[in-house]
């Protein structure tokens, strides 16, 4: 099969578009365990920190929505090298920052490189995968936003700990990795079919006839899950420093990444299970994890905490994998970019929410309090998303019978 230049694929193609997406998601989570020496170092309230987080859901939803469609018209590789290049200015600006507007110019930085990345990205990985293979592609593209995300805790839980300039440091490696997926893109052929004039337009919230009976079922069961991916960001550092008594930045990157590798875990076993109750069986996961999170807060039980994560993870990973891959089946080649785009416009509101609620909750209670609440009122979010997917299965199955009969 041939790319968009007439360039066979190769094998390694998709693997290395994976890897520069990994690098790059990676960035974006990459302060997670850096707030808490901004909170000393400059005095900043959890209002402050909402604040940054609010402006890191700016650059996302702008770039996704100025841009998102851009790559239809001027390449994959153009615009992951300037999600990339995006990415490498957020580092540097948080390298020579000195206080707050600094921050929120390289949060904003950060997420316009993550919105750039995230829609462009996943097709460009399933795009550059065999034929052979392209059954795996969508699980790759997933898998490496997923584990991009999991590993910047980690990686900055490690380089705060055991190295100096902590608010400095860990922005200086993830450069040297932008480096790496740079070069890795260089060798990888473009996959789209460019027009002759490239039209740029903003993204419009509007899809394909093929895409839209399937895009409201992902929408919901994704949007539930990224609430719940926000929900756990937002909560699990604060609620194991105060409420489980952790103090190692090592192990809470760890139990951050145990959510992402979780996912990564259920977008891989989603295959297992008939297509109609894959989305329906990953939020009975989403709310099995917030029930064992709401009772780690009572008890402080470290074990529920854990098993929380991973049946959060997985949970999420299985309706994120099956509504992305649904999706992406049914959009012409044309728009595939949009709608992908459009998906994560979706997603990306979700994942702001309860980090934004969250830092609002802690200035009237703690974060006690502030997780159980947060944890009820995702439990009724998941429900509800839930029953529309069980009612959509069953309208289907009815629309089945009757052309049959």
């Amino acid at each position: 099969m041939q790319t968009a230049s007439g360039t066979p694929r190769v094998f390694p193609a998709f693997l290395l578009v994976a890897l520069a997406f990994l690098i790059n998601m990676m960035g974006t989570t990459l302060p997670t365990e850096v707030y808490r020496y901004y909170q000393a170092a400059y005095g900043f309230t959890p209002a402050t920190i909402t604040v940054i987080f609010a402006v890191y859901a700016i650059g996302v939803l702008g770039a996704l929505l100025l841009v998102g469609n851009w790559s239809d018209q001027l390449g994959r590789k153009r615009m992951l090298t300037c999600g990339l290049i995006a990415s490498a200015a957020s580092a540097l600006v948080f390298i020579v920052s000195t206080g707050l507007p600094g921050l929120m110019m390289a949060r904003l930085l950060s997420g316009v490189s993550a919105g750039i990345f995230t829609g462009t990205a996943t097709v460009a990985v399933i795009e550059a995968a065999p034929a052979r293979l392209r059954h795996r592609a969508t699980l790759a593209a997933t898998a490496s936003n997923m584990l991009g995300l999991g590993c910047g805790p980690v990686l900055s839980g490690l380089i705060v700990e055991y190295l100096p300039a902590p608010m400095r440091t860990p922005y200086a490696v993830h450069i040297v990795l932008i480096a790496i997926a740079l070069l890795a893109l260089r060798s990888v052929p473009e996959t789209a079919h460019l027009p002759a004039q490239a039209k740029l337009r903003m993204q419009r919230i509007a899809l394909p006839r093929p895409v839209r009976g399937a895009f409201v079922p992902a929408a919901l069961s994704g949007f539930a899950g990224f609430v719940v991916v926000g929900f756990f960001t937002a909560v699990s550092p604060q609620l194991m420093r105060t409420v489980l008594g952790f103090h190692s930045d090592v192990t809470i990157g760890l139990v951050v990444f145990l959510l992402f590798a979780s996912s990564a875990a259920g977008q891989a076993a989603q295959s297992l299970l008939a297509p109609s109750w894959r989305l329906p069986a990953g939020c009975i996961g989403l709310i099995a994890g917030l029930l064992l999170v709401a009772l780690s807060t009572i008890d402080a039980a470290s074990g529920a905490l854990l098993a929380g994560t991973v049946f959060a993870g997985l949970g999420q990973g299985a309706s994120f994998r099956s509504g992305l891959g649904e999706l992406t089946a049914r959009s012409p080649a044309d728009a595939r970019a949009g709608v992908t785009s459009a998906y994560f416009v979706v997603l990306y509101v979700a994942l702001s929410l309860p980090i934004i609620g969250l830092g609002i909750a802690t200035q009237r209670t703690d974060i006690r309090h502030a997780t159980l609440l947060f944890a009820a009122g995702t439990i009724v979010l998941v429900i509800v998303a839930m029953g529309f997917l069980l009612l959509g299965n069953r309208d289907t199955r009815l629309d089945a019978n009757a052309a049959g009969e």
